[in-house]
């Protein structure tokens, strides 16, 4: 009777079993061994809003300020550009960039808001 019972639970096997002791001593566990992403919802979350945002951007963007956002937070595997060196890019003045950007970034929120 006791190794019927057993055999219902001959396949179980525990995340702390030792599966093999490495060249300085130290036991590797099957934990140790299994990588778990604890992370995952936030991963899946991170790519949504990085979707929304790319689609917010070709939306409510007019091309000008689509530029200037890419440039200064380095969208598109750029790097990250300054507002002077954005204007300079542009051949328009620094405070304008600004002005852009606010903007663009005002009618982002807005549609992170609504949707």
């Amino acid at each position: 009777m006791h190794f019927r019972s057993q055999k219902k639970s001959s396949g179980d096997v525990s995340l702390s079993d030792y599966i093999e002791t490495g060249k300085d001593g130290n036991a590797l566990s099957l934990m140790d061994v299994i990588c778990t992403d604890d992370d995952l919802f936030e991963d899946l979350s991170a790519r949504e809003n990085a979707a929304r945002l790319h689609r917010a951007m070709k939306e409510v963007l007019t091309d000008r300020e689509l530029l200037v956002v890419q440039l200064r937070y380095g969208l598109g595997g750029r790097k990250p550009l300054t507002q002077r060196e954005v204007a300079q890019q542009c051949g328009i003045s620094r405070s304008y960039i600004s002005r852009i950007e606010k903007k663009a970034l005002q009618k982002l929120e807005a549609a992170f808001r609504d949707s």
